[in-house]
């Protein structure tokens, strides 16, 4: 499967929630296998379909050697938190300690569309949550407090990639029906 681009901050489509699936079909294992290879070749912890320009409701991880996908998730956060060191693809070299929740219960699809549910804490919690904020049109960087968010966007705007010109967003046949796209 190809490697694709992984879209960087100041695209649009890293900002618009994401559709749910409503084909599970050839097109949806391609994604996820393009999806899996482009998070193992960056490398990374999580990919998620917006940041390789599909605004659907999909995304991979590895994590611990776990590599795996979920497709239309949803997540039960636990009330305890953690905060750690966070980064994602779409703001290469940039890390800054995150909240999150220490553990979560996270439902959704695999590619066939049987249920599935996987629990996880610390790491893993982590890169359910951060995928899903991207399904959401979230990063994490808007979840860091107002200095750090300050700091970020600085160093953001002082990178070498910042403006850089983005690819064209991919249309895809996944999408809900009768919303335009």
């Amino acid at each position: 499967m190809p490697i694709q681009p992984i879209r960087l901050f100041g695209d649009p489509v890293l900002r618009k929630p994401a559709l749910e699936v409503v084909d599970f079909d050839k097109e949806l294992r391609r994604l996820v296998e393009d999806l899996t290879e482009t998070m193992l070749a960056a490398p990374g912890a999580g990919l998620a379909a917006p940041q390789i320009g599909v605004g659907l409701r999909v995304f991979t991880w590895n994590v611990d050697g776990e590599v795996g996908h979920l497709v239309n998730p949803t997540l039960d956060l636990s009330s305890e938190l953690q905060d750690g060191p966070e980064g994602c693809l779409s703001l290469p070299e940039l890390t800054y300690d995150c909240k999150r929740a220490l553990s979560v219960v996270a439902r959704g699809f695999d590619v066939h569309g049987e249920p599935v549910v996987i629990e996880g804490s610390d790491l893993l919690a982590r890169a359910l949550q951060h995928e899903t904020d991207h399904l959401d049109g979230v990063l994490f960087i808007d979840r860091l407090d107002r200095e750090a968010r300050k700091a970020a966007m600085r160093e953001i705007r002082e990178s070498e990639w910042f403006g850089l010109e983005q690819p064209v967003v991919k249309v895809s046949p996944h999408a809900t029906r009768g919303l335009g796209l």
